[in-house]
């Protein structure tokens, strides 16, 4: 008996999207759909909690930038969610609660960074309608804040270990930048770079340029200036194949990274 139902003619209709080889056909040139902007993440803990001493300068540096570049500005929740974490983790709540208790904590810093900006034409969008209308806000004002932290919520990926959702504001951003193909990304904290370890902590802890995915993997560092999930992540990528921390207490480094300059550490997939 002849089947006379038509089929779509799709090189994956009748393949199991779980087998390797039909993975691995599946690679092919990524477009950039906002290649003309640049991603940059303002640490929340380090730059916005301090409060008016750290973050005016770093307003009036971004100021200047906004007039010749499109920023895309992602938060985290700083201290808040920190403390919530506290909270949280002491009542046995799961990672996936956390997650939702930290996007609401990072909202709120995107709402402060939202308004010192706003005399300068730039906008914090709501999560709910911010991944379709990003392309549209983005022609239309120079720069868009947004919360940085991914919307997995309760749907939050188990961490290797502890119970701190192990998707950060700073992957959140990371996301966003491959998944537009923005120019860049640039990480903004309170050190100047990576560290083998806690300058904070040790004033000899020495000072790390450049480094690898490959190179962390094997130091396997102590601590972290960004989110640890990163060394796998960037490894993975297509568009954005490395990232600058720089430090936001020198805030003219900020357009210096924007505009490709090394001042800061750069982290590069190998």
């Amino acid at each position: 008996m002849n089947d006379l139902r038509n089929h779509l003619n799709s090189m994956l209709m009748r393949e199991s999207l779980l087998d390797k080889d039909v993975q691995k056909s599946t690679e092919s040139p990524v477009i950039r759909m906002l290649p003309d902007t640049h991603v940059i993440k303002i640490g929340s803990r380090s730059l916005i909690d301090p409060g008016r001493k750290t973050m005016y300068p770093v307003i009036e540096a971004l100021a200047t930038i906004l007039e010749s570049k499109r920023l895309i500005i992602g938060t985290g929740g700083g201290a808040r969610s920190r403390h919530v974490f506290s909270i949280g983790i002491d009542l046995g709540l799961p990672s996936g609660v956390l997650a939702e208790l930290a996007e609401a904590d990072a909202l709120g810093n995107a709402h402060i960074l939202g308004a010192l900006l706003s005399p300068y034409g730039v906008v914090a969008i709501p999560p709910a309608m911010f991944g379709h209308l990003l392309p549209l806000f983005i022609r239309t004002v120079p720069g868009v804040i947004f919360n940085g932290v991914p919307p997995y919520g309760l749907w939050e990926h188990p961490p290797k270990m502890g119970r701190i959702p192990p998707h950060g504001s700073d992957i959140g951003c990371f996301l966003l930048a491959e998944c537009f193909g923005s120019t860049n990304l640039t990480l903004i904290k309170d050190v100047d770079g990576l560290y083998d370890r806690d300058p904070k902590l040790d004033s000899t802890a020495t000072f790390i340029p450049k480094i690898s995915t490959a190179e962390l993997k094997e130091r396997n560092l102590e601590t972290l200036p960004f989110d640890r999930l990163f060394i796998d992540l960037l490894e993975k990528a297509r568009l954005i194949t490395q990232f600058q921390v720089v430090n936001g207490q020198k805030p003219e480094l900020i357009a210096a990274a924007l505009n490709g300059e090394h001042v800061g550490t750069i982290v590069y997939s190998s």
